[in-house]
């Protein structure tokens, strides 16, 4: 089980899991849940490697650095420290 830590509150994702429906009842807005509009743009502060890579969707859209786009991440496992 993978822990996301987003804005201070600690949720557990199972590992391999896709994180949009976890953030989106934390709060985070979700707009197409696909990739395209950058509604759900969040910030990782730390275990960016606990991650899936960004794919082309999130490239399109200009994110980098430690910008991703919350409904195209997946949590491999381990901590995640994220803000919105």
């Amino acid at each position: 089980m993978a822990k996301l830590t987003l804005n201070d509150e600690d949720i557990e994702i199972p590992n391999g899991e896709n994180i949009v429906d976890f953030i989106e009842e934390a709060g985070v807005p979700i707009g197409c849940s696909n990739g395209v509009c950058g509604t759900c743009e969040v910030e990782v502060l730390e275990g960016m490697d606990n991650l899936s890579p960004i794919n082309q969707e999130e490239e399109d859209l200009g994110m980098e650095g430690n910008k991703r786009l919350g409904c195209q991440c997946v949590i491999k496992g381990g901590d995640v420290k994220m803000t919105y």
